[in-house]
């Protein structure tokens, strides 16, 4: 279970390195740190800083013309004395322009506008912006807090499915992903930062630009084919276009994703801001329109995965993979084994049903510590977890770490192989 991230923003400000402990690969939250954890003056380009400024509401009010520029966060003006204001330089020229910058650092770290936080993470890290929000019907009276608890744990759970479908949609291109390039996808989204607005009706995920911008830019592409291709079913009640839209990384993860967005709220919607250090990627509008979705799209989205799901072929492989269960239900025919895979394909594991010789083969490779060899076909059911139609079972030679890291595996999971031999 996600923890609910609603620290006060004028506690600290935003960490960009230090992991969390509890959170799955991805959406990790923006914790609490230290002032010596600031972007360090010297490198921060006034202009970004100014871009942030006016891109999470923050009020130019005049300043020195050509020298600098104040700013004041975004709601209702406060008394004097009340709020923060920020002096920026225009450009680093100036002999004080470091100093500057430096004092409105710490200003932003001191500020009690939740928009601070979120401005020192991208300037800490240059990080795309994605954010998701959700118009929840009122609760009723007496379950504020449950309700409001139960909504940001569902958005949170689906902002993370639509970060996944999109790293998923980056290793390739299919309706249906299953298991295939899982861990990849999941290893994509480390380093994700995410910080929620009070009440758990939206949540940003700053997407580091080194490592997550192609994350960033293919669910751009497939949330807006998205939307097209729910439109054109309404409107025509044909499903034609979702099947070109897989092209531009549409699949039955992202359908399935939305659908969690939008379930149970009377709309939601996805925005996506550039980093302004890095620039506008190629092939994208310098401001991308945001996406939304009502509960009248659930009908299509929801008919669109199940045609992902049905449509996606089976997959011929040939893997190499450990033999780590085996199992059948008396000492002699056919049985089933269960594969590492160490090569061949992007799943971690795989199934699939040997006759008696080929049984007999996996097993006495078992046993020794060697992998083996197989050929068939992968099948999109359950998940592309089940091979089929196998032929050509055979030992493969590995060197010797490798032999003895097998060995180890096999050491750890012999009651599997106790189970297999005495039939039960």
């Amino acid at each position: 279970m996600h923890r609910p991230m609603d620290e006060p923003a004028n506690e600290a400000i935003p960490s960009v390195v230090r992991p969390h402990p509890t959170e799955p690969p991805g959406l990790r939250p923006i914790g609490p740190t230290t002032a010596g954890d600031l972007p360090d003056p010297a490198r921060v380009d006034p202009a970004v800083l100014g871009t942030l400024l006016a891109r999470h509401g923050w009020r130019r009010r005049g300043g020195a013309a050509g020298r600098y520029s104040r700013w004041t966060p975004p709601g209702p003006p406060a008394p004097p004395g009340g709020s923060t204001s920020l002096l920026v330089p225009d450009n680093g020229a100036f002999p004080d322009s470091e100093d500057l910058l430096g004092e409105a650092l710490t200003a932003l770290a001191r500020s009690a506008a939740p928009s601070a936080r979120d401005i020192l993470v991208s300037l800490a890290v240059p990080s795309d912006e994605i954010r998701w929000w959700r118009e929840a019907p009122e609760p009723a009276a007496g379950t504020v807090g449950a309700a409001s608890w139960t909504g940001a744990e569902q958005l949170h759970g689906a902002a993370r499915q639509i970060l996944l479908a999109g790293a998923l949609a980056v290793r390739g291109r299919a309706g249906y992903h299953g298991a295939r390039h899982r861990r990849r996808a999941l290893a994509a989204l480390d380093g994700i930062l995410v910080g929620p607005a009070p009440g758990g009706r939206d949540l940003t995920a700053f997407v580091p630009v080194e490592a997550g911008r192609p994350v960033a830019v293919r669910l751009h592409h497939a949330l807006h084919a998205t939307r097209e291709a729910v439109d054109y079913q309404r409107a025509t009640g044909g499903m034609e276009a979702f099947d070109s839209a897989v092209a531009a990384g549409v699949s039955r993860e992202l359908t399935e994703a939305v659908v969690a967005l939008v379930r149970g709220s009377e709309g939601a919607g996805i925005a996506l801001e550039w980093a302004p250090a890095a620039g506008t990627p190629d092939g994208c509008p310098a401001r991308p329109e945001p996406v939304e979705f009502s509960p009248g799209d659930l009908p299509a989205l929801r008919r669109a995965g199940a045609r992902y799901l049905r449509d996606e072929p089976a997959v011929a492989v040939r893997i190499t993979g450990a033999v780590v269960r085996l199992r059948r239900s008396g000492p002699r025919g056919a049985g089933i084994v269960r594969l590492r895979v160490l090569a061949g394909a992007e799943v971690p594991h795989v199934r699939l049903e040997l006759d008696e010789e080929a049984y007999r083969i996996a097993g006495h490779a078992h046993l020794v510590g060697l992998p083996v060899r197989v050929e068939g076909r992968l099948e999109s059911r359950g998940g592309f977890r089940r091979l089929t139609r196998t032929s050509q079972v055979v030992p493969v030679q590995v060197d010797d770490a490798e032999r003895d890291r097998l060995m180890k595996s096999l050491q750890e999971n012999i009651d599997y192989f106790e189970e297999a031999c005495t039939g039960e």
